[in-house]
This record gives structure tokens, C-alpha cells and sequence, in this order.
């Protein structure tokens, strides 16, 4: 049986990872699988091929365990709150619109971030509330 402790190190590491897919699919600053594959003068090499198809899986895993884990609202409500974040860090100057590098940037960290969490939710939810979802049981 899986162990089913869950503590900040465990999000850390769910965080970790999605920031790595996130920023490995796509960065402004030039090194990304979208920057590889622009620049591969209009063909598809097997390895641009394949680092896509592992990133598509690493997609769909976050994605689906997101939408999965906190639903269409939940989520809805998670980029809201980071999005009113971000419009308070423009509303004080804390950062600045004409900085678009540093936005990217932003809106990649929170949307890592936002999957991270619905890949732990489950988790996070079970300490909370002492509440099991429909997909939890043992298999002795």
C-alpha cells in the first residue's frame, strides 16, 4: 500500500515538478520545447517529437488531476485568487504592466502553482476535514 502521509514537502515536490513542466513547455527566455520547436526549420525531429509527447503526458496528469480535485469551480476560484494577487501587485506598483517578461513569469509560477494544488487537494482536503473522497479505499 501507497504511503498516505501528506506534509508540506510532499506539495513542495508536486509544486517542484510543475514548475518544471510549465517552464520546460514554455519561458520567455528563449529556452523552452516551444522556443526547440520554432526554431526547427519547419520540420519535426524525433526528439522534439518525443520531449513533446512526454510533455503532453506530464499535461494531462496536472490537468486532469486538477480538474479532477478541485472542479471547474474550485479552479475557477483558485485563479481568481492569484489573478486579484496579480492585480493587487499592479494596483500598488509592486510590479509594473510594461514589464511583460516579469508577468510571464507571474502568470507561469501561479499557474504551477494551481496545479500543484489540485494534484494535492485530495490531500490536503483528507487533513482538513478527516474526509475521504469517492476514489480512496485500500486494496488489501
Amino acid at each position: 500500500m501507497a504511503d498516505r502521509s501528506f506534509n508540506f514537502a510532499g506539495f513542495m515536490i508536486r509544486w517542484v515538478l510543475a514548475l518544471l513542466l510549465v517552464f520546460t513547455t514554455y519561458n520567455p527566455s528563449g529556452y523552452s520545447w516551444y522556443h526547440w520547436l520554432a526554431q526547427a526549420a519547419n520540420k519535426i525531429e524525433p526528439l522534439i517529437a518525443l520531449a513533446g509527447v512526454l510533455l503532453l503526458i506530464g499535461w494531462v496528469i496536472y490537468v486532469r488531476a486538477t480538474a479532477r480535485s478541485l472542479g471547474v469551480i474550485g479552479t475557477l476560484l483558485a485563479l481568481a485568487l492569484f489573478g486579484t494577487l496579480v492585480w493587487a501587485l499592479i494596483y500598488y506598483q509592486v510590479i509594473s504592466l510594461s514589464n511583460t517578461t516579469l508577468l510571464t513569469y507571474i502568470v507561469l509560477i501561479i499557474l504551477s502553482a494551481v496545479m500543484a494544488t489540485g494534484l494535492s487537494w485530495s490531500h490536503i482536503r483528507r487533513r482538513m476535514s478527516g474526509q475521504l473522497d469517492v476514489d480512496d479505499r485500500d486494496d488489501d
